[in-house]
Parts: structure tokens; C-alpha cells; sequence
């Protein structure tokens, strides 16, 4: 008689399947309660992929796209399944997956210059592989000999990766007669993958779109934002120039213990982009007047915002600054959201009437006492605190809403200058694995909450949709109306975050709704070896994350 295992679903709902029934025979009987394809599995708060069996009684929860997990997966699979199409039209080309662009990713052609033709023949390669439904096969494979393997096939950048980690064995993948080494859980073939869009920038690269959590339903058209593109593409040219590229370049500079030489160029990098700006406001220095800085959570704005003061201060200005959070509203008056709780990340939270109010009479010469939000007692405060501007002064207003044009509308804008940060992470893992820049922000705050707020890493990692949520309601649309984007990445930094966010990853218990993601970033910080802080400057907007900045809070 056959064994019977059994499995309880997310929605309460018990059922029996014999012994080792795999995840994919599962999922056909919950595919009624999703909009689309299940592409990915829980099974005791552990991802699986679809071609796991279930071998003892278990608690199981199914994704598809919609969710942060299912939607990695489509991603990666996505790209495997283009980056096997080009070999098949074009042959011996390498393309190279470079970063995340308005909602897809840039890619670039080494070996051939790319026509508009090509992606077309590309993409209905793709098309063909769909319908034919190639499965997506992981192979455990000792690390030894996938890099034998990767030299062989003159994949140098996945070789030299594999050579910094300890793993005995490593994943890799198979799409037809492809094999390749992916960052991640896979989806269970070709066939979940139907929705993507090629988009042609230029004889170098395009760009390669899918749905998001967001909009998870369809692919939505490409949007060129030069301003951001332009930085990303200043960043990577500056990886060439020093040779880093990938993770294995950073980790064969700290193997040797050159590294400081690293840290003082990403620095020195850093600041240019400052006294750029500067220097940009003091060419309209006879109009700006109020310089707003906004960006995504764990950005850097704090210190940005300090040291753009200082490169102010040395052409001539008066700068002061203005917190949006001063003017939220009491907490017994903050908006609501439809579960009933505060929407304290919307602008709603701030009184932009008594905002705007202040900076007209500032503007017009006169002396305002200014609020301090109490956040123990969640009321305004004023505390004989006044502020009156003089010829030269500028006010430097920095928050989740600083481009917003509802929070200074009262202001024109003749005299504002808008200023996006972002760290804009060029570094990737290897030539097919991109890191994220949301994972470099999530990093940093999990480090930065730890420190000064006391959150460990799974209270942090809860609230993350959430934040990533209010991202792209009150950032991301006005991104494009700044006059300067400020990248915050340093190519360093990883080797650095890895010191102080691993222990704090481990913290997180196996039975906590974290706990993948918190191993999954493990998993991620093992491409990288630790570089020690000491050589941080007090001044880098590491500091702001780490501790032992020179700008006291």
C-alpha cells in the first residue's frame, strides 16, 4: 500500500497525495484560486522549486508572478530563456545583463553590433521555446567542476565567482542544450513565461521587459529615461576603468589587500558628483532658492543632503534645512488606510498647506517659527526655533516627498532644483546575474535599523513590501523631474555591508515568514568577501548605515 502524505495549503485546506508526489502534479489542483501560472513553492516556510516531492507531512504555499518570489522567478527564467535565443539566431555572442531599467532590464551584445531585426528573430525564437515548453533542469554539479566547465566554454566571469565561494557543489541550470548559472530559484518551464517585451535602445544593447508585482497582468512599454540611463552607464564606464566589473574583479582586488585604493576612488567618485551639483546651483545662483532632495529608502539622503550643504557653504551660500517630517500631522489626525492603519508614507501625513505657507514667507524675507514633530508623543511641537533667509541663504529640504510637486506648489519653479539619489548598483555577480539595487538598500537598512532603532533583520525584512509599495507611489513617478540624478552606490560597498548584515541575517529564526529571504541574502553576501570598515571615511555615506559618521544626527 502506498504511502499518503499530508499537505496543508495557505488557505487552511488539507488534502492526501501519495509519496513523493512532486510540487508540479500539486499545483494543477490550486491553479483555480491563482490569475497566473504557479511558478514557485513554499513548503515549511522553504522555497522550492516545482519539481520538488513531498515526503512527509508539510505546510505548502504556492506563488505566481503577482508575489516577490514568484516574480524573481519569471524574471530569471525569462532571461534564461533570452539569453539561450541569442545564441540560437546569433551564435557566438555573450549578452551581458546589466541592470535594472524602468521595470525591465539593459542588456548589451558583446562580439556583434545589434540591429533591430536581430531582437526581432530573437524574440520569436523565444516565442517557439514557449510553445514548445522546454523545462527549466537544475543540476547539483561539484564547484570544481563547473569551473573546469565555465573555462572551457571561456566563461571566465562565472568561473572566477565560483572561485571565491566554499560551496563543495553548486547549482546549475539547463534550457535545451544550454547550461548556465543562475542567482535563484527557477520556474518549472518555458511555458509560464508568456509575457515579455524587447525594446531596441542601440547598436550596443536593448532592453528586456516583463511583467512586475505592480502590474503583474502585462508587460508594459519601455520608457527611455535618459537622465537615469546616463548614470548607470557613468557608473559602469567607471567599473571598466578601474577593471571591476563583477564580484570576482572586487574580490580578487581585496584577496591581495588593495582595497583601500578602491574605497578612496568610489569616494572620490562620490564626491564629484556633489561639487557637480553645486556647482550646477551656483550658475543659478541668482534664482534657486529652495534645493529638494529625494530618493527610495536607504538611499544616503541624510548625509547627501549634510555634505551638498558643505560644497554649498564653500561657494558662498547659507544653507539650512528643513525636515518634511516636522510638519506631519498629529498623530490622531494622520490619513488612514483602507486596513484602517496610518498612512505615515504618504503625503497626505504632511500639512503641505502650513509647508507651503512657511516657505513663501521665508522666501519673502520674513521670520517663521518652525515646527519639531515629537514622534514619542506623535504631535508638532514649537520650541522658539525661527529661521529668516538673507540674500545668499538656501533652504535644503530632504524626505520621501521632496520632488513631489504638491509639497512645495506654492514655491515656483524657477526657483527649486530637484535632486534624485538612488544607488544606482552597476557591480554584478557575474555577466547573467545583476544584483539589485533594492538589495543594496535593503541591506543597508537592515544594518542602519539595527543600529539606531533597534529592529533585527526579520522586523526589517516585514516591513520591506511595504516600503518598496510607498517607493513606487511617491517616488518613482517624479524620478524624472529632477535637474541631477545622484548615484550613492559604492562600488565597494558590499564587501563591507557583508561584515555587519550577515550576523544580523542569521538571527532570523527557520520558522519566521522571513526566514527565505533573510537566506536568500545570505546566500547572496557569499559572492563577496569582507572588507573591514576602518578605512571608511567619517564622511561616506556608508556612515550613515554603518555608524561612525562625522555628521551627528
Amino acid at each position: 500500500m502506498e504511502k499518503m502524505i499530508k499537505v496543508e495549503f495557505s488557505n487552511g485546506v488539507t488534502r492526501e497525495y501519495k509519496e513523493n508526489t512532486p510540487l508540479s502534479e500539486i499545483a494543477v489542483s490550486e491553479q483555480l484560486n491563482f490569475s497566473y501560472p504557479i511558478i514557485l513553492a513554499k513548503v515549511d516556510n522553504q522555497l522550492e522549486e516545482l519539481t520538488y516531492n513531498v515526503t512527509h507531512k508539510c505546510k505548502v504555499e504556492f506563488f505566481d508572478r503577482s508575489s516577490l518570489v514568484g516574480n524573481s522567478a519569471y524574471s530569471r527564467g525569462v532571461q534564461f530563456l533570452m539569453l539561450v535565443a541569442f545564441k540560437k539566431v546569433l551564435g557566438d555572442v555573450d549578452v551581458i545583463i546589466q541592470h535594472s531599467i524602468d521595470k525591465g532590464v539593459y542588456c548589451e551584445v558583446e562580439g556583434k553590433e545589434l540591429e533591430e531585426k536581430d531582437l526581432h528573430e530573437v524574440e520569436q525564437v523565444m516565442q517557439e521555446m514557449i510553445e514548445e515548453n522546454y523545462n527549466f533542469i537544475k543540476l547539483s554539479v561539484s564547484r570544481q567542476d563547473a569551473i573546469k566547465f565555465y573555462k572551457k566554454n571561456k566563461q571566465y566571469d562565472k568561473a572566477n565567482v565560483l572561485k571565491y565561494i566554499s560551496n563543495t557543489y553548486v547549482n546549475l541550470y539547463r534550457l535545451d542544450e544550454y547550461y548556465d548559472y543562475f542567482f535563484g530559484e527557477m520556474p518549472p518551464s518555458t511555458k509560464v513565461l508568456d509575457d515579455f517585451k524587447l525594446t531596441y535602445i542601440d547598436k550596443n544593447g536593448f532592453v528586456l521587459s516583463y511583467p512586475t508585482v505592480r502590474n503583474p497582468k502585462t508587460t508594459e512599454d519601455y520608457s527611455h529615461h535618459k537622465m537615469l540611463f546616463d548614470a548607470f552607464l557613468d557608473y559602469t564606464e567607471m567599473g571598466k576603468t578601474v577593471g571591476i566589473s563583477n564580484a570576482a574583479d572586487l574580490n580578487a582586488i581585496v584577496s591581495t589587500g588593495h582595497y583601500v585604493d578602491v574605497i578612496q576612488l568610489a569616494e572620490a567618485r562620490y564626491n564629484s558628483q556633489l561639487a557637480r551639483v553645486a556647482d550646477m546651483i551656483y550658475e543659478k545662483k541668482d534664482q534657486v532658492k529652495v534645493v529638494l532632495l529625494a530618493g527610495p529608502s536607504s538611499s544616503g539622503k541624510t548625509t547627501t543632503a549634510r555634505k551638498l550643504s558643505v560644497y554649498l557653504n564653500a561657494r558662498g551660500f547659507k544653507t539650512h534645512s528643513i525636515s518634511i517630517d516636522d510638519y506631519f500631522y498629529n498623530r490622531t489626525d494622520t490619513p488612514k488606510k483602507a486596513n484602517g492603519e496610518g498612512d505615515f508614507e504618504s503625503l497626505r501625513a504632511v500639512d503641505t498647506d502650513l509647508f507651503n505657507k512657511h516657505l513663501i514667507k521665508l522666501l519673502e524675507g520674513e521670520k517663521v517659527l518652525l515646527p519639531e514633530y515629537n514622534f514619542i508623543l506623535g504631535e508638532r511641537e514649537y520650541k522658539q526655533k525661527y529661521l529668516q533667509l538673507k540674500d545668499n541663504d538656501i533652504i535644503v529640504i530632504e524626505g520621501l516627498h521632496a520632488l513631489n510637486p504638491e509639497l512645495t506648489l506654492a514655491v515656483d519653479d524657477a526657483n527649486k532644483f530637484k535632486v534624485y539619489i538612488s544607488p544606482l548598483t552597476q557591480l554584478n555577480i557575474d555577466n547573467h546575474n545583476r544584483i539589485h539595487t533594492s538589495d543594496t538598500r535593503r541591506l543597508r537598512r537592515i544594518i542602519r535599523d539595527n543600529q539606531y532603532r533597534g529592529y533585527s533583520a526579520a522586523e526589517t525584512l516585514k516591513k520591506w513590501p511595504s516600503i518598496l509599495e510607498g517607493e513606487e507611489e511617491n517616488i518613482f513617478p517624479y524620478q524624472n523631474d529632477a535637474d541631477v540624478i545622484i548615484n550613492s552606490a559604492l562600488i565597494y560597498e558590499l564587501g563591507v555591508l557583508k561584515v555587519y548584515a550577515e550576523p544580523l541575517l542569521f538571527s532570523v529564526s527557520e520558522d519566521d515568514e522571513t526566514y527565505p529571504e533573510a537566506i536568500r541574502l545570505i546566500n547572496f553576501l557569499r559572492n563577496f568577501l569582507p572588507i573591514p570598515s576602518d578605512d571608511v571615511p567619517k564622511e561616506s555615506v556608508l556612515r550613515e548605515f554603518i555608524g561612525g559618521s562625522c555628521f551627528k544626527s
